[in-house]
């Protein structure tokens, strides 16, 4: 079985045993992201924990399965392209539409924290695009 590909039994894994630094090119600043599902077949699903620090964005990006956003501590913006800013809370979800272009980050003044669910198509679970540039 590919080590990639989600388990096929229960597997635990305990809580940031496996945190590590986002890739560059991702957001504005590093974030802590903790990997809790490793699919790579086309319908598995990927599912992370990311922490944020106070003010750092992602970049645009999309989903090509959609993606499930359910916020376990702090306040950030979410935006769709073309769409408002909206500011989410703790024990807020967000889903965001296959291939739907959008951002999400930490309010300049509070860390943020997640867990995103989201299904691989074709190899990938997600495409990055450029930094956001918000317009005050």
């Amino acid at each position: 079985m590919n080590g990639a590909s989600n388990p096929e039994r229960i597997t635990i894994r305990r809580s940031g045993e496996r945190l590590t630094r986002s890739p560059a090119g991702v957001s504005t600043a590093p974030m802590q992201v903790e990997p809790l599902l490793d699919g790579s077949r086309n319908g598995e699903n990927t599912a992370m924990r990311a922490i944020l620090d106070p003010g750092t964005i992602t970049n645009w990006h999309a989903h090509p399965r959609g993606q499930l956003l359910y916020v376990l501590s702090g306040t950030g913006p979410v935006q769709s392209d073309g769409g408002p800013l909206i500011t989410v809370h703790q024990g807020d979800s967000v889903w965001f539409a296959p291939g739907e272009r959008h951002w999400h980050g930490a309010d300049p003044d509070d860390s943020f924290s997640y867990i995103s669910i989201q299904a691989v198509q074709e190899g990938r679970a997600v495409e990055w695009f450029e930094p956001v540039e918000i317009r005050s």
